[in-house]
């Protein structure tokens, strides 16, 4: 994997997990939720008009990874609602590689033994960290998160084939994420109300932030995708579970035990092994 790839994914990884710190903070997770999107909705109608359109072809893609976001985002939420971040942050983005590997040949793409190494020792850590302690007073919240990994596997393959097809990864990621925010929002106005964004307008800014960091993130990820694999750019992005345990342990004072610490051990070394192997 080239070193510009390598740097941009990692770039990516700590976006990602500084804007789902964002939402964990936040006391209502689906207003959280909202406000992201809300947030990433402005950007994306401020930016398309002058950014160059994704082709046609990749229409499919990006209507197919609407459905899969909405799905993602209303988990994502439901499980931080249930249980620990720094225990459900790792299911979500630990196992999708995994099952990426599994479906590549599917789609054309199969890796060589030595990615094989790097994704198994990731694969190590998240198991480890599902069966480690304390894991079972949060059985409903963790199945929540693995199904949430499921479509984000779902939808990482699309939009990889998709981001490929439209020859604009940016505009691509726009265009999904206007699209998502509108029918996310929809369906929370309608369910919630008006009153859903009654909030000050610190929240306001907040969620904007994190809609940036979302959306760079992404992108980020999108843009390597087509310049390397698939399976191995998601594998090296989900050293934002690193970073995302990090920040729990800041910003959200949850605690990191010795299991956890021996996971994210096994998770970067796994991420070492896809570049260096």
């Amino acid at each position: 994997m080239p070193v510009s790839v390598m740097l941009a994914v990692l770039a990516g990884a700590f976006l990602h997990a500084a804007w789902n710190v964002s939402v964990k903070a936040g006391r209502d997770k689906h207003l959280e939720t909202a406000l992201l999107l809300a947030g990433g909705a402005l950007i994306a109608v401020v930016l398309l008009p002058v950014l160059p359109r994704p082709a046609i072809a990749s229409l499919p893609e990006i209507a197919l990874s609407v459905v899969l976001h909405v799905a993602y985002f209303t988990l994502l939420a439901r499980a931080y609602h249930a249980g620990d971040m720094a225990q459900l942050y790792p299911l979500m983005r630990g196992v999708p590689p995994l099952l990426l590997a599994l479906l590549g040949p599917l789609f054309g793409e199969t890796l060589p033994l030595a990615h094989w190494w790097g994704i198994g020792l990731i694969s190590a850590g998240v198991l480890s960290l599902g069966l480690g302690k304390g894991a079972a007073g949060h059985g409903r919240a963790s199945l929540i998160a693995l199904l949430n990994a499921g479509v984000i596997a779902g939808y990482t393959l699309n939009d990889g084939i998709g981001a490929r097809l439209s020859g604009a990864p940016l505009s691509y990621t726009l265009a999904m994420f206007l699209a998502t925010a509108l029918v996310f929002l929809g369906w929370a106005l309608f369910r919630r109300g008006r009153g859903l964004f009654a909030v000050p307008a610190r929240r306001w800014g907040i969620g904007l932030l994190a809609a940036g960091c979302s959306i760079g993130s992404y992108a980020l990820a999108l843009w390597a995708m087509t310049r390397a694999p698939i399976a191995p750019v998601a594998a090296l992005r989900e050293t934002a579970i690193l970073f995302g345990m990090g920040l729990a342990r800041l910003m959200l004072r949850e605690r990191l035990g010795p299991a956890r610490q021996v996971a994210a051990a096994l998770i970067l070394a796994g991420a070492v092994a896809l570049r260096l192997l």
